[in-house]
């Protein structure tokens, strides 16, 4: 298995397509997922990606602090952040809130919204990618806003299809529709990563880029599939088959950290999810991500966290 697959699978991605929309000229509308949006399907998450494909036509699209992308039929656009946003037929026009204007069908209960003025038509199928990870490198180091024209690439027809057929399968209600939705939802979701990865240039530095190097890219995705392990540098070296020198110096070229160091950040965002998310007990965590006694794990958590885990678990006051 490739590192991005062995990656996705500790992100355990959920979601389905939940709108189908069709706009005609003038028209703006803001859109923003919600937790409600999921409950179709799949239990709350902690994160959401919304994302939108546009099937014809051409709207504008933007996110508050940057200037507006002109996407076409054929184009996606992925939020990792779930960050507000307005779509529209052009500039200057006030928005709508898109949660106002979606209609479940009585034929199939699909969210749907029918809008405008009556002039040029746009189609728009939109969904969302869940996780119950709130932090993961993967994710975290994707920008805001990825616009992926997929005219002219093989992705595109299948992309197409497979929103329309989503589309159908959520308002079929049909035994499986939801292990459907869920597959279709991590392939497009991956299918973004993919080409996002494949436009980085050859020169950039970063998590991203590190993924893309078929030595470094395996290393993670070791480090991420085998957390609790006793990883050396030299153990890692081994694995993807270079000397722990040079493997040491390509990791920390891309990534910005040594091998061992990013092991060891990243086992604390994992410490610090499960301290609030599950009643795990402290030692179990400790051991699930790769410490032998509780007191170690503790103190690399007060280093890493200020605080220590059982106050870390404490619930917040209410502001």
């Amino acid at each position: 298995m490739d590192a991005l697959s062995d990656l996705l699978r500790v992100v355990r991605l959920s979601g389905g397509v939940y709108l189908d929309a069709e706009f005609s000229a003038p028209w703006c509308v803001s859109a923003q997922g919600s937790p409600e949006d999921c409950r179709l399907a799949m239990v709350e998450p902690a994160r959401i990606m919304a994302f939108h494909f546009v099937l014809s036509g051409r709207l504008l699209f933007q996110v508050e602090g940057a200037p507006p992308v002109e996407l076409h039929g054929g184009t996606m656009v992925l939020l990792p952040r779930n960050d507000l946003h307005t779509l529209a037929s052009g500039p200057g026009l006030p928005p709508v809130s898109g949660d106002h204007l979606a209609q479940a069908d009585p034929g199939d209960g699909l969210a749907r919204i029918r809008y405008g003025g009556g002039g040029e038509k746009t189609q728009i199928v939109c969904g969302f990618v869940g996780t119950d990870v709130r932090q993961h490198p993967l994710i975290d180091a994707l920008p805001p806003v990825l616009t992926l024209d997929l005219n002219g690439t093989p992705s595109c027809d299948w992309v197409a299809r497979s929103f329309r057929y989503a589309s159908e399968e959520l308002g079929s209600a049909r035994p499986g529709s939801a292990a459907v939705l869920a597959m279709l939802s991590e392939l497009l979701f991956v299918e973004a990563i993919r080409q996002y990865v494949a436009t980085l240039p050859p020169d950039r530095r970063g998590w991203l880029s590190g993924l893309r190097d078929p030595v470094v890219g395996r290393a993670l995705a070791l480090l991420h599939t085998q957390i609790a392990r006793a990883w050396t540098a030299e153990e890692l070296a081994r694995e993807v088959f270079l000397s722990r020198s040079a493997f040491a110096e390509r990791f920390t070229a891309l990534i910005g950290v040594p091998p061992i160091k990013y092991l060891a950040t990243w086992r604390m965002q994992v410490a610090a999810q499960r301290l609030r998310e599950t009643q795990r007990p402290i030692t179990r965590i400790a051991m699930d991500v790769g410490y032998e006694s509780e007191a170690a794990f503790t103190r690399a958590f007060k280093r890493e966290h200020g605080a220590s885990p059982a106050a870390w678990r404490k619930p917040r006051p209410a502001p």
